[in-house]
């Protein structure tokens, strides 16, 4: 059975989109004798592209899955519509690996251990310019497309916000179910066991005058998986690699031999456990020996990777391997800590194996890496313990600590006699047990460290890591977050995205701060109208996919407020639920008031050892119940819990959301990318001035969000003074009767105690402070209420809203990265496509080079 992998992305980026221009299609159909092309944002239709894809599906549908039309199933038919879109990748794929061999140029590795890729076969198909002609072929041979795309599983690589883990909902409780996500096999990958490596554990460190040796281990193969990554419209193809766990043929040879061969298969097994089932938390640091392998596997595996290719490149293979251009050809990011075992690793190869000076290897070593943080969180800060190191890595662990020992005498220097620097700042914490922290580890082996917002990058400047920033100012960057508009948008609404096409031109796709020029449409009546219903069909069609998937029967008019993310106290989706309970204690006290009906729709998933997120989601499918079922009610007030909600599903709720809920505690968000989708979908944020709010609110304008709450200064003097949950909980009346409700079971009477241990933290230890922002979002949400009732002037701030919304684009993230992270120089140069002569590509690269 194919097993689920460890993932990093090798995304060597050079090459941006191209500048190709299109025309909108018509509206006329194809016909065989018109033998004509038609060119949108969603690619070329004609008759020879149409027949080539009937043909490679029907192809592959004989002799790569042998059925026929009589015994396949819908899966079937995904699959071998997967391969043949495939089909036109390959050549693609090859093409550029040949484009990067003839010009040499810099790679771009960006290590992380979780990455939200979700369904590959549509994303593919708007990239390479066939979505309209596969929809076309399909519905010419009697499918359905959208079935087809259903029957894709979401990639199981992650388990934050759009990751797969606690997917269902039984009974109000979240449960943690397997993701096989690879059970019926994965079209896209391409395994290649040539390239297996060899990943080393436990053993001893053997000192000799020739240095040191990592001796006597236990190895463990590292298997490579490909994914092709297309480019939109460019011919440009990159490698997602992903790596999974092999025992060696050899492995426990010796008990097999003496008659243990149970042992010897169960030894095997948990050698290839490593890759065989995702980590499960990513926002609270435990630090367990399998979550230690995983990182140190992942990290090996690359780095054998990056320097097999870097030794075999087209330039070495003219002289001899030089180690001291390294920086210049590689560039490693690091994705938060949990690769962070990558610096020590890379030193080790350097030193142990290449014979590198110390001082030479740690000069390069800092050249090639750059460290981006995620959290500010310190419970989410990786800690690991000195003891767990020594057993698993004992030779990293060495080099830890002379990195930690070279490191400590550079701040001694600059800072005489200040222990209490030197204890802030080592790389060993003391403070109840040894531990290696591994943020200050990125820090210190990387060239450039960088947040995620800027708000988030100043916290981690002035705050989390304010030695380091006095001590290398230089070395702290901002790199605000960014959402593909092509899976954001011309993926998942196509009709905006057409729209705004007509209303601009297409270029947008590739460079979306072009939807400024949306502005001068804010007043035009017809394009305010066709807005709307853009946003009420897409309302339309998600209102009957949640009834036929919850069996509530939901109002299309009904305002769609929605708040989908990873559960966690510091996202507050309590304070949404005590919003919810408000509305429907007014509700009650006069049914016949005036009242703008509301879908709240809140999904996201709990890690499965964190039990006041399963509660919160226990205490909002509870209410939920009740007021679903209250006929006083009726259709005024629903409220939805999204199951196991992933990248597929944002793909259906985000386009048909009216209000985005954005309300962090201010300072706890490092950035937040949900926030970006809805508002390019057409979605107003209500929010704090926390995460990538600040800047969306500084795009848009702050008169065009619902900005309420404290701001990082309020809640920092919060602190100082101390937070008193008793007291608003007295002097605001629905607030107190909200909590009652809770506290009395209410919504519960047959377990009246279920929710005390969420009123006991509300009251005694709410970090994130719930009680002192519930007046303010209560009044934000009323004149929401107030907008809403006016579709026109509602929609203009829309409008204004996905005007504002080009710098969130993901192209503008990665060329910021690649120009003053890792000397990396975008072009909009495109590769010759495969059916061109070899020469043409060896053109292209002499002008690149020039």
């Amino acid at each position: 059975m194919p097993q689920p992998k460890i993932h990093f992305s090798t995304s060597e980026l050079k090459l941006k989109t191209d500048s190709d221009s299109f025309v909108n299609i018509m509206a006329a159909p194809l016909t065989d004798q018109e033998k004509r092309k038609q060119i949108s944002i969603r690619g070329i239709v004609g008759v020879e592209n149409v027949a080539e894809l009937k043909k490679g599906f029907n192809r592959h549908l004989h002799f790569t899955l042998v059925k026929d039309r009589n015994v396949a199933t819908p899966r079937d038919y995904y699959f071998a519509l997967a391969h043949t879109v495939r089909d036109h990748l390959v050549g693609r794929w090859i093409r550029t690996q040949q484009f990067y061999y003839e010009t040499d140029p810099k790679r771009v590795y960006y290590l992380s251990l979780e990455f939200y890729m979700g369904r590959t076969l549509q994303n593919t198909m708007i990239n390479l310019g066939l979505q309209n002609a596969c929809d076309e072929a399909i519905y010419q041979l009697g499918l359905d497309m959208e079935d087809l795309e259903e029957m894709e599983e979401d990639a199981g690589l992650g388990n934050g916000g759009l990751g797969r883990l606690a997917g269902e909902v039984h009974s109000g409780t979240s449960v943690e179910e397997a993701d096989d996500w690879l059970r019926h096999g994965n079209p896209w990958e391409k395994a290649r066991p040539e390239f297996m490596l060899p990943v080393h554990f436990y053993g001893r460190v053997d000192e000799s005058k020739d240095g040191s040796k990592w001796v006597d281990t236990q190895v463990v193969l590292a298997m490579p998986y490909d994914t092709p990554i297309p480019g939109y419209m460019n011919n440009t193809v990159n490698t997602m690699r992903l790596w999974s766990a092999r025992a060696p043929n050899d492995f426990n040879l010796k008990d097999f031999n003496v008659g243990d061969y149970i042992q010897a298969v169960l030894d095997r097994n948990l050698a290839e456990n490593i890759s065989r089932v995702l980590y499960p938390n990513d926002n609270f640091f435990e630090g367990k020996e399998l979550r230690l392998k995983q990182e140190y596997f992942v990290v090996a595996a690359t780095l054998q990777d990056i320097i097999r290719r870097f030794k075999t490149s087209k330039r070495a293979s003219t002289g001899r391997v030089s180690f001291e251009n390294f920086p210049e050809k590689v560039a490693i990011q690091l994705n938060d800590t949990h690769p962070a075992m990558a610096i020590p690793e890379l030193m080790r190869i350097f030193v142990d194996i290449e014979k590198l000076h110390w001082d030479t290897a740690w000069s390069i070593t800092k050249r090639t890496f750059a460290y981006t943080n995620h959290t500010v969180l310190p419970e989410a800060l990786e800690r690991w313990p000195v003891e767990l190191l020594e057993t698993l890595l004992p030779r990293h662990l060495q080099i830890i600590y002379r990195i930690n020992q070279v490191h400590l005498d550079e701040i001694a220097a600059l800072f005489p006699g200040d222990l209490d620097r030197l204890r802030r700042m080592s790389l060993v914490e003391e403070d109840g047990g040894k531990r290696i922290n591994m943020a200050h580890l990125c820090i210190v082996g990387s060239h450039a460290v960088n947040g995620v917002a800027e708000i988030h990058s100043n916290i981690i400047k002035t705050e989390v890591f304010r030695d380091f920033h006095e001590l290398e100012p230089k070395k702290f960057q901002n790199k605000t977050n960014g959402i593909t508009p092509r899976r954001w948008l011309l993926l998942c609404n196509p009709g905006l995205a057409e729209l705004i096409a007509e209303a601009i031109g297409e270029e947008y796709v590739k460079d979306l701060s072009q939807l400024k020029k949306l502005n001068k449409l804010v007043d035009d009546d017809a394009f305010i109208r066709d807005v709307c219903k853009v946003k009420q069909d897409n309302k339309e069609k998600f209102s009957q996919y949640l009834e036929n998937e919850y069996k509530v029967k939901i109002n299309p008019s009904s305002m769609f407020d929605v708040h989908v993310k990873r559960i966690h106290e510091y996202k507050r989706q309590l304070l949404n639920c005590l919003h919810v309970i408000t509305m429907y204690n007014r509700i009650k006290k006069n049914p016949n008031a005036p009242f703008v009906p509301r879908t709240v729709i809140i999904g996201g998933k709990a890690a499965p050892g964190y039990h006041m997120a399963k509660m919160i989601i226990k205490l909002i499918t509870t209410v939920g119940e009740v007021v679903n079922n209250d006929p006083v009610v009726g259709s005024k007030l629903k409220v939805i819990y999204l199951e196991n909600y992933r990248v597929s599903l944002a793909e259906k709720v985000i386009p048909a959301t009216d209000l985005s809920e954005q309300i962090s505690t201010a300072g706890t968000e490092a950035s937040g990318t949900g926030n970006m989708k809805f508002m390019l979908n057409g979605a107003l944020t209500i929010g704090t001035m926390d995460g990538a709010n600040v800047e969306m609110a500084e795009e848009a304008g702050m008169e065009n969000m619902f900005i309420f709450g404290m701001r990082v200064e309020d809640v920092a003097a919060m602190d100082v003074e101390g937070y008193d949950a008793m007291a608003y909980y007295k002097r605001i009346p629905e607030l107190k009767l909200a909590i009652d409700h809770i506290k009395s079971g209410y919504f519960c009477p047959k377990t009246p105690e279920l929710f005390k241990d969420i009123t006991n933290m509300l009251f005694n230890h709410d970090r994130f402070k719930v009680f002192a922002d519930y007046e303010a979002y209560i009044k934000s949400q009323e004149e929401v209420s107030r907008l809403y009732q006016n579709p026109k002037e509602w929609t203009k701030m829309v409008i204004k809203n996905i005007a504002a919304s080009g710098k969130f684009s993901s192209d503008r993230t990665i060329t910021d990265y690649a120009k003053e992270v890792w000397g990396v120089e975008p072009t909009d140069l495109k590769i010759p496509p495969p059916n061109e002569p070899r020469e043409a590509l060896q053109e292209t690269a002499r002008t690149l080079k020039k």
